[in-house]
């Protein structure tokens, strides 16, 4: 039970994902810990929540890919409830002439499907399939560890450059180019480059721009077909996508009770209204209700803008440091709509005997050049008339989440602006909502007859109801200049702060969004080995 004359080893703001992986590891360490949540549950963007009485489906987060093994394993996430079906297939994407392409957890089954379009882009797939696991499997190991640190000096410059030799001694030049390539290139570029038919390419987009600003044309667009192969579920595979049993809130029940269990206290409705700072270092927490709880270190899970423009106050931070953060790039490019419904809709050319895991997914995605203008449409303030939805009817794989006979379906929405050219997305929610519903009802005609209930999250409301400053659900856009030592911004890519004492544990942090747990994983590490080096100087 959290209380005030307790002067707890850690406190963590915000009880999203990474915040309570922070604390269960932190407590696991036998630290005393206490998260602080603002919201009446624990979760953040990973929940678990109602459209109607009775009819529950995971309203931000929707599908678990990168969460990361270790993670999982660390914290025997499995005792506490946590169970995961792979996808299968991981995507499916109707092309508009009663056509699907599928893309199928074996690579050789996926070959075949798109050789129905074109034979040499099937050969073609299995050898960018095999380079790039191979390249993400480089990455990999920086997932779990800081990147980089470009501010080391000394012995521990040495150190770094040694660890960065190590993890990468195996690569040879040509690998080495071609990450560099999917690092700082297009993914447009490269599809045009390896692939012939329009139906490929719009298979892999599908897979590759979740939560991105600009269209696949644009420099650094590709990393997400290397993020989208990193390991992830119970047993490490490249890839992984999985729907999880009671929506993705039980990820963070398993997280939060697994704290729990190793002795944390968490705190809900309890927003934070100031970290604080005495001669230069965190000591602790004030809530907007007044109460004050202390610590010897603290950890925000809150985005760098909220956290260090917001709950910092200016006073404690270096001018130049504050105007960095300020300039990292949010306005959050997307949306989601969770609708319940009386029965399964029919989709226009799937298979009759289509299996539950393949009729759960419809990936609505864009030719390459029809995501480039929804992106350039977007990024002066205009919703897109034509959007990338994808759709999830998890129920046909998780009956528990609605009753009988009942589905539910969550849809997210790429290439939507933060801030419109003309007025508010409190006047256009519902329109809005509409034109989702219309766009989706070309391959699911029978979808508004079934339609129970709603809910529509604008990126303004993704913001208020969820704390993503701008709506941003990866806490700052993932592109090469803000990913690994560049992130937040460069100096402080070691989840430190100018603020002695004070850690950033989220998205924000590297390795970035999605629930992966890392960053979370990260800051616990940090703060052990700082607090280490503290008693044996």
């Amino acid at each position: 039970m959290a209380t005030q004359d307790r002067i707890y080893d850690a406190i963590v703001v915000g009880g999203g994902h990474n915040g309570l992986t922070a604390a269960a590891y932190l407590a696991r360490a036998g630290r005393s810990v206490l998260v602080v949540e603002r919201r009446p549950i624990v979760g953040g963007a990973c929940v678990t929540e109602e459209v109607i009485p009775g009819h529950r489906v995971s309203f931000t987060s929707y599908i678990a890919s990168m969460l990361m093994p270790t993670v999982i394993r660390d914290l025997d996430l499995g005792s506490h409830g946590l169970r995961m079906v792979a996808c299968d297939p991981i995507l499916t994407v109707p092309l508009g002439d009663g056509q699907i392409i599928r893309w199928w957890a074996d690579p050789e089954r996926t070959a075949r499907e798109i050789a129905r379009f074109s034979a040499s882009d099937g050969a073609a797939f299995l050898e960018v399939d095999r380079k790039l696991k191979a390249l993400a499997a480089y990455l990999q190991p920086f997932f779990l560890e800081p990147p980089p640190d470009l501010a080391a000096k000394g012995l521990d410059k040495l150190r770094e450059g040694l660890r960065l030799a190590r993890r990468f001694r195996k690569i040879n030049g040509v690998e080495m180019g071609e990450m560099v390539t999917f690092l700082t290139g297009s993914l447009g570029d490269f599809l045009d480059r390896h692939f012939e038919a329009e139906e490929t390419k719009r298979m892999i987009l599908a897979n590759s721009v979740y939560g991105k600003h600009g269209g696949p044309y644009e420099p650094g667009s590709a990393v997400g077909m290397l993020f989208h192969l990193l390991s992830g579920g119970d047993h490490s595979v490249q890839g992984f996508n999985g729907h999880v049993m009671g929506g993705m809130g039980a990820i963070t029940g398993a997280i939060a009770a697994a704290a729990r269990g190793f002795g944390a206290d968490i705190l809900t409705d309890a927003p934070v209204a100031r970290i604080d700072v005495e001669q230069g270092r965190a000591t602790g927490v004030t809530l907007a209700d007044g109460r004050s709880f202390r610590a010897d270190v603290v950890l925000s899970n809150a985005d760098p803008k909220r956290t260090f423009l917001g709950l910092v106050d200016a006073a404690h931070l270096p001018a130049d440091f504050r105007a960095d953060i300020a300039a990292i790039k949010m306005g959050g490019p997307a949306a989601k709509l969770n609708l319940a419904l009386s029965g399964e809709p029919t989709v226009i050319g799937r298979a009759p005997d289509a299996s539950p895991l393949e009729r759960s997914l419809l990936s609505i995605a864009p030719t390459l050049e029809g995501a480039q203008r929804c992106a350039d449409i977007a990024r002066f303030g205009d919703i897109p008339e034509h959007l990338w939805i994808d759709c999830v009817i998890p129920s046909l794989v998780d009956d528990s989440l609605c009753p009988p006979g009942h589905h539910m379906m969550t849809c997210f929405i790429q290439f939507v602006p933060y801030k419109l050219r003309e007025g508010t997305w409190d006047d256009h929610r519902e329109a809005f909502a509409d034109s989702i519903i219309r766009q989706i009802t070309r391959h699911m005609p029978d979808l508004p007859e079934k339609i129970i209930g709603r809910t529509v999250l604008t990126p303004l409301d993704l913001e208020r109801t969820y704390g993503l400053t701008e709506g941003n659900i990866f806490h700052g856009d993932l592109h090469p200049g803000a990913l690994f030592s560049m992130r937040p911004v460069p100096r402080w890519s070691q989840y430190r702060t100018p603020v002695d004492g004070l850690y950033l544990c989220g998205a924000g942090a590297h390795p970035g969004g999605g629930v992966t747990g890392a960053p979370g994983h990260n800051a616990a590490m940090q703060v052990l080995r700082d607090r280490k080096r503290r008693r044996q100087r």
